[in-house]
């Protein structure tokens, strides 16, 4: 079993029995996820941007316009927190105080790169297309040479990463055991509906999706 090493910032301080540093774990919720944030500090105003992102390997990639604000200043070097958290129930307790979410999450912390190497650049746009649809990628034209200019990618290492869990019913004071109030968990899960297709699709051409 390989785990990350903690470090003085990914080390949990409270609930640190719900800290995991499980690679096997860690990469699971990444794959799941379609959505983190990116955290940084530019002037030292704090900025929180939600964008799509993808894992290859032991680092993540995040994407977008060569003329984005985010990509620029993270290319520059500054602190970087990224954040994927998944939502898998509403804990209702017996109190205000003890409701909770079972949820999984990750923090990864360090400075990303700009992606210049082309190859590389490539695996990591494949990487994002076949995150959102697995085999999308060869099914769809490649990219131009324009589009490829337009878009910046950087990547960002897993080398300083912690996740976080929680699961099971909602823990109560003792005494609040004998109130009469429904507690328990309410499950929370993502669900796809069935494909619209794009009224200008051609017809006759079908497409299947689950995950």
């Amino acid at each position: 079993m390989e785990s990350y090493a903690p470090t003085a910032k990914t080390k949990l301080g409270r609930y640190p029995v719900r800290g995991v540093f499980d690679k096997a774990q860690v990469h699971a919720i990444l794959d799941e996820g379609f959505l983190c944030h990116v955290g940084f500090i530019v002037g030292g105003q704090p900025f929180v941007i939600p964008t799509g992102y993808a894992r290859s390997g032991e680092r993540i990639y995040i994407h977008g316009s060569a003329a984005s604000r985010m990509l620029r200043t993270l290319d520059a070097g500054v602190d970087v927190c990224v954040t994927v958290t998944l939502l898998d129930g509403l804990v209702l307790a017996r109190s205000g105080f003890h409701h909770s979410m079972n949820y999984r999450s990750v923090v990864v912390l360090g400075k990303a790169r700009l992606v210049t190497d082309p190859q590389e650049k490539i695996v990591a746009l494949r990487c994002f297309t076949n995150h959102i649809v697995p085999g999308r990628w060869d099914t769809i034209r490649p990219p131009t040479e324009q589009e490829l200019k337009a878009t910046s990618v950087l990547a960002l290492e897993l080398s300083e990463v912690s996740a976080k869990m929680r699961s099971g019913p909602p823990i109560d004071d003792e005494e609040d055991y004998a109130l009469p109030v429904w507690a328990g968990v309410v499950p929370v899960h993502t669900e796809f509906g069935p494909p619209v297709a794009d009224p200008r699709a051609l017809p006759g051409i079908k497409f299947e999706y689950s995950r």
